[in-house]
């Protein structure tokens, strides 16, 4: 099994996969409405607009399970992301990254290390992961390394498909 093959929803409630983003560079990131880094959002949608059309995509994954900064329903997040953001990228549902319900997705994401060598646990909302179009996990960035940093600008540049 891949990465493209783990079943997944949107925030709609539609079946989706990775694969519906097959020959892209994504940059998957835990997202909450409530959290002090939220306005990461702004930085997101800067990303997507920039290298969308590149063959790059944001995206968002809400999770409730920090400090339950994403309480919300999905149309709740839906609103929010649109009215206060202008978020343009795709939104998953709601999903455990971390603990016993961990999704699939996310047991195959926290495998990767960091730039520091640590792998395992989403630290924080925000915590950014690159896969390649390959579908190949390739970078993990932590919370709170802004969206736009030069590294994470550097890694996505190297990313975008030919």
């Amino acid at each position: 099994m891949t990465l493209y093959d783990i079943p997944l929803r949107t925030l709609t409630g539609e079946p989706t996969t990775l694969a519906a983003h097959r020959g892209k560079a994504l940059l998957v990131v835990n997202v909450a409405s409530k959290c002090g880094l939220t306005p990461q959002y702004e930085g997101l949608e800067r990303l997507q607009k920039r290298y969308g059309d590149r063959g790059f995509t944001v995206l968002g994954v809400p999770c409730n399970q920090f400090a339950g900064q994403e309480p919300g329903s999905a149309e709740e997040i839906q609103s929010f992301c649109s009215a206060t953001y202008g978020v343009s990228f795709p939104l998953l549902e709601k999903l455990d990254v971390n603990g016993d319900d961990r999704h699939p997705l996310y047991a195959e994401l926290t495998k990767l290390a960091d730039a520091d060598g640590a792998a395992g646990d989403v630290q924080w909302n925000f915590e950014k992961f690159l896969i390649s179009p390959a579908g190949e996990p390739v970078a993990r960035i932590r919370p709170r390394t802004e969206p736009e940093e030069s590294e994470v600008v550097a890694a996505i540049e190297a990313q975008l498909p030919a």
